[in-house]
């Protein structure tokens, strides 16, 4: 594998770290951080039919999280139900269905994922899905606090609070995407949950908190590449998340002020 490749595999989990934390504050904000988790479990039914025709497990995978994303709209929607409800629901039947399709060899990285060396190709998209993680964070970070603090008032000013929850929905899944190449099924939301609780601890504001989120995914990350890279007996994906709640761990010494 090329120098470029291992270069570009990097560049993109960083960049995945930089949307984890965002959108874990908002999820921890929105009381459904524990979502994250559970939501990329949707991706595995996708992931064994990938592995069991030998395709791209990442296309497997998007398809039935997107599906899974509808899904849980349209339930929350027709049913009223919190939307961690509806996760719930569709994550029962999506585990099961996922560990029966998917051949016992690939399982463990299905599973827990592991570093993938990358093409300019898959680099780019990778990139772009994450760039737009970002930028609908920035762009509707006003209309994702004031849905959460103040549902009535958002709906006076003409927020739409359904849509709005789904652009929520979307990019929550598209930022497990993009984990599951790295981190695995199971591990794709620990990056999510972990430096938005860290940051939480450490924050006094939203701006600091979506900050210093973001901050500790990436330092995170940087640390499970580099122990993973020098002891590579250490997976990447379960060494990110034991240095992510070594530092959750850390920072329940020093806490910062109620946002």
């Amino acid at each position: 594998m090329s120098n470029t490749s291992e270069i570009y595999g990097i560049i993109l989990t960083l960049m995945f770290a930089v949307a984890a934390g965002l959108v874990g504050s908002f999820a921890l904000m929105k009381k459904m951080l524990l979502a994250a988790d559970v939501i990329s479990h949707v991706a595995l039914p996708g992931l064994g039919v990938a592995f069991l025709f030998g395709f791209n497990p990442l296309f497997g995978g998007a398809a039935t999280l997107f599906l899974g994303t509808l899904l849980i709209w349209q339930l929350q929607r027709k049913t009223g139900l919190a939307t961690d409800a509806m996760i719930g629901v569709v994550f029962a039947g999506s585990l099961a269905v996922g560990a029966a399709l998917t051949p016992k060899e690939d399982l463990v990285e299905a599973l827990f994922g592991s570093f993938q060396t990358l093409t300019l190709s898959a680099f780019l998209i990778g990139a772009a899905a994450v760039l737009l993680v970002i930028l609908v964070a920035v762009r509707f970070r006003d209309q994702f606090l004031l849905s959460l603090f103040s549902p009535e008032l958002a709906a006076a000013v003409g927020v739409r609070l359904d849509r709005l929850n789904l652009y929520f929905l979307l990019i929550f899944s598209l930022t497990v995407l993009v984990g599951l190449r790295f981190m695995g099924a199971l591990l794709a939301g620990a990056l999510v949950i972990i430096p938005a609780a860290t940051g939480r601890q450490l924050s006094s504001n939203i701006r600091r908190f979506l900050f210093t989120s973001s901050a500790i995914s990436v330092l995170a990350v940087a640390l499970g590449l580099a122990v993973s890279r020098y002891l590579p007996r250490f997976s990447l994906g379960p060494t990110i998340a034991i240095i992510s709640a070594l530092l959750f761990a850390i920072s329940l010494f020093r806490r910062g002020r109620p946002l």
